[in-house]
């Protein structure tokens, strides 16, 4: 009769390491390596990536701030002083 038990308790254990090794082991392994990547992408996130501003207009962290056109530019600044500055000297 212990023979017969002992071989169950065998079987069992048998049957236990085979579900050990072909489902746990894997599931684990994969989750030990997802979490190592999110880990490191998190980090990588945190400390570069959020200041990126190529990945910041990508993922819409930040909007783009209009900036109003000054009303006069550098050139036409130029030329309106040369144009004073010839209607000035031409009045007597």
């Amino acid at each position: 009769m212990e023979s017969s038990s002992s071989s169950t308790s065998l079987n069992f254990l048998s049957y236990w390491n085979y579900l050990n090794f072909l489902l746990f082991r894997p599931v684990l392994a994969s989750l030990f390596v997802f979490s190592f990547i999110a880990l490191w992408w998190l980090l990588a996130w945190k400390l570069v990536l959020v200041h990126v501003p190529l990945v910041q207009e990508i993922f819409g962290l930040r909007k783009k701030p209009a900036k109003p056109k000054p009303p006069t530019r550098r050139l036409s600044r130029f030329y309106n002083s040369i144009n004073s500055h010839n209607s000035t000297s031409q009045q007597p």
